[in-house]
C-alpha cells in the first residue's frame, strides 16, 4: 500500500474501479492460482499483474526488491522437492557415504508450489498498486470482515510509522554518542532502544485509545456504507470472473 489517501493523479486506470471490485477480483485470482493443479495458471496470472503492476507506477527496483523474498522462498521449497520427492531418482554425485538425487516427481511438485508463490504474490504485488490502505480497510469492512480484524489492522498500521520515527529518534541521538561502536556495546544500546520502543507503544496505545474514544469512535468504518455499486461494475466483476475461471479451467479441468 503505497499512501493512506489516494494523491492526486495516482491509481492510473484503477483508479476508476471500485475498491470493493478490485478486492474481489484479487480474491477470485488468488483462489484460482491456489486451487490449480498446473503451472500454466499461475505464471500466466504473474506475467499479467507484473507487467500490470509496472504499469500503475510501480517502478521496475521496487518490483525486483518485493519479488526477493517470495523468489528465495520458492527457490528453497524447488530444492528441497527436488532432493527430498517421492518417486524415480536420479543420483546426481556420491562422495563417500554422502549423495544426492534428483527426484523428478518432486521437482515438478516444487515447481507447481512456486508457481502457486509467485502467482499470488503477484497478485497481492498489484492490489497494493492500485489500492490505498484506506480503500482496502473501507473495502474489507463492507464485505463483513470481522471488526477486531480491521481495528487491529488499522492500529497496528499507524504504530509501524510511529514506532519507525521513534525509532529512527533514539538510533540517531545513540549512534552520535558512540552507541554502536563495538559488538558489546551495539547489543546494549539495541537493547536499551527495543525497550525504550516497547514502553512508547503501550503509551501510544493508551493515548491513540483515549483520543478516539473522546472523540465518538465505535468501531465502525462508515467510508463505503452508503456507496452503492453500479451496475456497470458489477457486469465488469462478473465477466472479469467468468473469464479469468475459463482460463483457469482449460488446465484444471478433469479429463
Amino acid at each position: 500500500m503505497r499512501h493512506l489517501r489516494r494523491q492526486d493523479g495516482a491509481g492510473g486506470a484503477a483508479a476508476a474501479i471500485d475498491p470493493r471490485v478490485r478486492l474481489l477480483a484479487a480474491g477470485v485470482l488468488l483462489a484460482l492460482v491456489v486451487s490449480s493443479s498446473g503451472a500454466v495458471f499461475p505464471w500466466a496470472v504473474a506475467a499479467f499483474c507484473l507487467p500490470a503492476a509496472l504499469a500503475q507506477g510501480m517502478g521496475l527496483r521496487t518490483l525486483l526488491l518485493r519479488l526477493l523474498h517470495p523468489l528465495f522462498i520458492a527457490a528453497v521449497v524447488l530444492v528441497l522437492k527436488s532432493f527430498m520427492g517421492p518417486g524415480s531418482s536420479v543420483e546426481l554425485f556420491r562422495i563417500g557415504s554422502f549423495g544426492a538425487t534428483f527426484h523428478v516427481c518432486g521437482f515438478r511438485d516444487g515447481l507447481l508450489i512456486a508457481s502457486r508463490i509467485m502467482g499470488a504474490v503477484s497478485v497481492a504485488l498489484l492490489l497494493g498498486q492500485v489500492a490505498t490502505f484506506t480503500e482496502t480497510m473501507a473495502a474489507l469492512a463492507w464485505l463483513r470482515v470481522p471488526r477486531a480484524l480491521v481495528e487491529v489492522t488499522l492500529f497496528a498500521w499507524r504504530s509501524l510509522f510511529m514506532l519507525y520515527d521513534d525509532a529512527a529518534t533514539v538510533y540517531t541521538a545513540q549512534k552520535n554518542r558512540l552507541g554502536y561502536c563495538g559488538l558489546r556495546r551495539g547489543l546494549r544500546s539495541f537493547g536499551t532502544m527495543a525497550g525504550m520502543l516497547v514502553i512508547r507503544a503501550f503509551d501510544n496505545s493508551d493515548a491513540m485509545t483515549i483520543a478516539m474514544t473522546q472523540r465518538g469512535y465505535d468501531g465502525s468504518l462508515p467510508l463505503l456504507r452508503g456507496a452503492r455499486l453500479s451496475m456497470a461494475q458489477v457486469a465488469g466483476l462478473v465477466l472479469f470472473t467468468a473469464v479469468a475461471t475459463a482460463a483457469w479451467s482449460v488446465q484444471n479441468w478433469p479429463r
